[in-house]
């Protein structure tokens, strides 16, 4: 039987044979089997638990999520442990990678992330060089739970993810923080990955890529940048808005895209808002990522929110077992918190965490004393005023003209416009409402509101506009 000596405390395979057992216990089966299965333990020298792992990813991802748990388990045989190390194991060797591999986390802190995996190119040539899409299981299209506000988006991704032609390039998806958009870009990574292995798959966001092209210059190694972007397969650019305003990095991206749709390469770009609506960035840019198919991810209503919720819940009792949850606490949440998707699960997981500290069942006044902060916030109060002064604003017309008794179409479309999301962001009633507006009567206000509503129906702009203004008033 193998046995590792650390300060005077042996500990053999079999002990770590029993900690694996207690992991199997308290991270589920999948998990366990993904990821704890896979660790090598190797030794124990100064506070430092070293383990074999089969690629940097999944010591990555152990780090990030199983660190304390197994420092807390291992520590049960007398000594404590302070950190955990894992090593890249290549071609039966075990090989330091100075460069992340080794994750030390201190007693109680959290897991530093290291560079993620890089996947080799399939034709034999050795690592790219560039960081490519991580194969994380968070990010699958299995996990991404659709509705109304994304079903367009999710099945535009399913179709790039099939790996068949490209039928439209790029795909630009733009939506609000928390809307899905990097986990649709990552899904379809994930799914080439296993469907094409041989492919040449990278994500990375527009600021990585502006600071890699930036090392480039200053290294001159600007031919090698390029060689290296021009033989991606499929590129996935996240927040494109980054680069907006940076005159070389915006030249050098234009020239990658063309390089890449002329050779029929698949490209996948996110941006926060559409491309038309990004501010310094230029013309021909836009242009471009208007060629291709462009998908709002609207904003998460009740019904999706819920099923985020619900799919949630079945992720985390992995974690925490089989906490009770009353009826109705779910339904409660998805009323109350509608922000973006990453507000509401860390809401779920901080009741999750507390209910199973404090031993009890998650009820509604529980919800209520543990969430107070995040209820509140969500409860902040859209006024007519900021409404008004937001379209003003954006329709470059002055306020006084917004509630004045002009009736030029220049000035009465944006007085529609504010009198709709009047109605839809506050609770006040279409007489208050017409107060706010220069006196007028609540027949002119609902007239107003209906008025929009036809044109969204008919009229992209104006639709786009009421996404604009209703995520720059709810941020």
């Amino acid at each position: 039987m193998a046995v590792k000596t650390w300060m005077g405390y042996r500990m053999t395979d079999s002990t770590w044979g029993k900690v694996k057992e207690e992991l199997r216990k308290s991270v589920g089966k999948n998990s366990f089997v993904t990821w704890i299965e896979p660790l090598e333990f190797t030794g124990l020298k100064d506070g430092v638990a070293s383990f074999s792992v089969p690629t940097q990813f999944v010591g990555d991802w152990v780090s990030r999520n199983f660190a304390d748990q197994i420092k807390h388990l291992m520590s049960r045989g007398g000594k404590p442990v302070s950190r955990i190390r894992f090593t890249v194991c290549r071609q039966g060797r075990a090989k330091n990678d100075t460069k992340g591999s080794g994750i030390g986390t201190a007693a109680g802190s959290k897991p530093v992330p290291a560079t993620p995996a890089r996947v080799r190119s399939g034709n034999g040539d050795g690592d790219f060089g560039l960081p490519q899409a991580p194969l994380d299981p968070r990010f699958t299209f299995d996990s991404f739970v659709v509705g109304k506000p994304n079903e367009l988006a999710y099945t535009a991704a399913r179709r790039v993810a099939e790996g068949g032609p490209v039928a439209y390039n790029p795909l630009f998806l733009y939506g609000g923080v928390g809307l899905g958009k990097t986990h649709l870009m990552l899904a379809i990574a994930h799914a080439l990955q296993i469907r094409k292995p041989e492919l040449r798959i990278v994500y990375i966001s527009a600021e990585q890529f502006m600071y890699r092209f930036i090392r480039a210059l200053r290294d001159s190694k600007a031919l090698k940048f390029k060689q290296q972007f021009r033989s991606i397969d499929v590129l996935l650019i996240d927040d494109v808005q980054f680069i907006a305003g940076k005159n070389s990095t915006q030249d050098e991206f234009f020239h990658t895209f063309n390089a890449l749709v002329q050779e029929n390469k698949q490209l996948v770009i996110s941006g926060d808002r559409a491309p038309g609506e990004i501010k310094d960035m230029e013309e021909r840019i836009k242009s471009r990522l208007q060629c291709g198919l462009v998908i709002d991810l609207h904003p998460t209503d009740y019904e999706l929110r819920l099923g985020i919720l619900q799919h949630k819940v079945e992720q985390q009792r992995q974690q925490y077992g089989d906490l009770r949850i009353a009826d109705g606490v779910l339904e409660f949440l998805a009323q109350r918190i509608s922000g973006n998707v990453r507000t509401l699960e860390g809401a779920l997981i901080r009741l999750f965490a507390f209910a199973s500290l404090v031993g009890r069942e998650i009820t509604l006044e529980l919800a209520q004393d543990c969430l107070a902060d995040i209820l509140r916030a969500s409860d902040r109060k859209i006024s007519i005023e900021e409404i008004q002064r937001k379209v003003a604003e954006h329709y470059n017309i002055r306020l006084s003209d917004m509630i004045g008794p002009r009736r030029v179409r220049t000035i009465a479309r944006p007085r529609q416009m504010a009198m709709y999301l009047a109605k839809q962001l506050t609770s006040r009633s279409l007489p208050e409402i017409g107060r706010r507006f220069g006196g007028r009567d609540h027949t002119t206000v609902m007239h107003g509101v209906r008025r929009i509503e036809e044109l969204m129906a008919s009229d992209s702009q104006i639709a786009d506009d009421v996404e604009i203004l209703r995520r720059s008033l709810e941020d």
